[in-house]
């Protein structure tokens, strides 16, 4: 997390400093196949050991006809590989009868103690117990491999999946606990272009989120995404006492579980029963910065929404059974409009006269027939359907309502706008506050230079670590923020990013102009293309590539061919 995250957290609990629970012992799984393979394993060395000193000790016949008793080493050499093949004859000499009906005697007594090991080895590889410690010591190596920031991913439901999708799309790590081996099992078939670390566990144990790299200096940030706010608010807790440093971002259904989050210091809590009320007032007051929110919280890609008027005032109907009902008529009425709640149980209700209509039953079935009762007799109204199941997805886009609301969806989109990149958020909330107008201009702008998908965000550090190339030309020249977003290959072509962050001194700029001078220590934060981001590093770190895009000046990549070319290039520059 940032210093300016650290700073703008939630005030939390006083708290002393303790250590995350240690993971378990690597050895788990070798333990615990010692343990069941004890048995087996005695009995296997006792007979072999009995079969070695009674060979060693019955007498033999040499080749002279002179008796002779084997070595422990040759007695040992014979019936190993007795043990292990069909034999390679009788060494060092032929056997007597006595040797041989020894020999037999052992044969079956071995045969006898390796079929009890093999089956007590398969019966191991088949013991639930035995299985859970090879994939926990399994992923507990995958984690303590990873060289990278990473996030855990607490949760693979509806929510956890989605959230797993993005960050992959987006090349980011993470690191996946859910409660049941079935979401785990769910996660490596899932089609993903990484292979994600996923651990079954109650994440409300401390010791599984040390597991999981809570303990790591690579750990970036925690996602509580589960359906439960008990363990969600667990989870809170762990992180923040814990790990006060790494920043957590919870789901919560509940108003009161919301409340707790935020007061033990969660650093964003997502309620998307909450938060959808505010998308539906932005949506039918303010459309065009509705259309500019959503599209750089949407995942990367996605198109931008069609532009749509703003609504006319009217009479709203919800119909709703459980607490998003009260949710969202209380802020349609903060917003000025008149609402009425109906029961889906009652069935449809009557909507003539209504400009909107809101189906948020607990039923997709049910919701889609209302919405459907509605279209037929009041075509005009404002459709808002909820939706809970992603296998519904193809009936909402094809009967075309103007909102659905998905609370997975929701709940994924912010949280990773808040996580991925620090201070990004921070820019969505400026937009979201803007006028309609200046909302529309300021997507207009973004879209001419990024496109129409999605864009990525990238935050830098003006500094010896993100730009070193930038903080040694500003020991002796000057720069404007435009310069570094000027193709290094034609100066005059822009890349496909737009700084919309600037924090200087921990006072935010918001949408900066692109001849503002760049200083040390700035956070700029920008959107754009994956591939812009890559162009950009390249002004960044690279003296020669900052010096052109700064100046136009065509320098030498390396120092020597810089001193060798001097003269030429003082020359032509006078």
């Amino acid at each position: 997390m940032s210093p300016d995250n650290a700073a703008r957290r939630p005030a939390a609990l006083r708290r002393y400093d303790a250590a995350v629970p240690h993971p378990a012992p690597s050895t788990d799984a070798l333990f615990l196949a010692l343990r069941r393979m004890r048995a087996p394993l005695v009995a296997v060395v006792a007979v072999f050991t009995v079969a070695v000193v009674g060979l060693a000790l019955i007498p033999g016949v040499d080749d002279r006809g002179e008796p002779y008793w084997m070595s422990a080493f040759d007695a040992f050499y014979f019936m190993a590989y007795t043990a292990t093949t069909i034999g390679f004859g009788e060494v060092p000499h032929a056997f007597t009868r006595s040797q041989r009906l020894w020999v037999t005697i052992c044969i079956f007594a071995s045969v006898v103690v390796w079929a009890y090991a093999i089956g007590a080895l398969l019966a191991l590889i088949q013991d639930q117990a035995f299985r859970g410690a090879l994939a926990r010591q399994s992923f507990v190596r995958r984690v303590r491999r990873l060289r990278r920031p990473f996030l855990i991913l607490v949760g693979y439901g509806q929510m956890g999946r989605a959230a797993a999708e993005a960050l992959d799309a987006l090349g980011r790590s993470c690191v996946v606990v859910a409660s049941s081996q079935e979401s785990i099992d769910a996660l490596v078939g899932a089609q993903l272009s990484s292979d994600i670390p996923g651990l079954a566990g109650d994440a409300r144990d401390p010791g599984v989120l040390g597991l999981a790299g809570l303990g790591s200096k690579y750990c970036a940030g925690v996602l509580a995404l589960t359906d439960d706010d008990a363990a969600n608010l667990s989870i809170v807790m762990a992180v923040t006492l814990l790990r006060p440093d790494v920043p957590v971002i919870a789901h919560a259904n509940r108003p009161d579980t919301d409340k707790a989050m935020r007061e033990f210091g969660a650093d964003s809590v997502v309620n998307p029963f909450e938060r959808y009320g505010n998308y539906l007032v932005t949506r039918l007051r303010r459309p065009s910065t509705y259309r500019l929110v959503t599209w750089l919280t949407a995942p990367p890609g996605d198109p931008v929404g069609p532009a749509v008027a703003p609504r006319p005032d009217g009479h709203w109907i919800v119909a709703a059974d459980d607490h998003f009902g009260e949710e969202i008529v209380g802020d349609l009425e903060d917003a000025g409009l008149t609402c009425s709640r109906v029961w889906p149980v009652d069935g449809a209700p009557d909507v003539m006269g209504a400009v909107g209509f809101v189906s948020a039953g607990l039923d997709d079935a049910q919701n889609l027939a209302m919405a459907g009762h509605v279209r037929l007799t009041n075509p005009d109204a404002f459709l808002v359907v909820r939706q809970k199941s992603r296998r519904n997805d193809a009936l909402l886009r094809a009967f075309g309502a103007d909102s659905v609301f998905v609370a997975a969806h929701l709940t994924v989109q912010e949280s990773l706008a808040r996580v991925i990149t620090p201070d990004f958020w921070d820019f969505v909330q400026y937009a979201w506050g803007l006028p309609d107008d200046e909302g529309g201009a300021l997507l207009e702008r973004l879209v001419a230079v990024v496109g129409h998908g999605s864009p990525d965000s990238q935050r830098f550090v003006i500094g010896d670590r993100d730009a070193p190339a930038v903080e040694r030309w500003l020991r002796r020249h000057t720069l404007v923020l435009g310069d570094l977003f000027r193709h290094p290959d034609d100066r005059d072509v822009p890349i496909q990013a737009l700084p919309v962050l600037v924090i200087r001194d921990g006072v935010p700029s918001f949408a900066p102009d692109l001849g503002e001078q760049v200083r040390s220590g700035d956070v700029i934060v920008a959107v754009g293309r994956p591939r812009a981001f890559v162009t950009l590093a390249d002004a960044l770190y690279y003296d020669h590539t900052l010096e052109y895009v700064a100046t136009g000046q065509v320098v030498p990549a390396t120092w020597l061919w810089r001193i060798l070319t001097r003269p030429a290039r003082s020359s032509s520059q006078a």
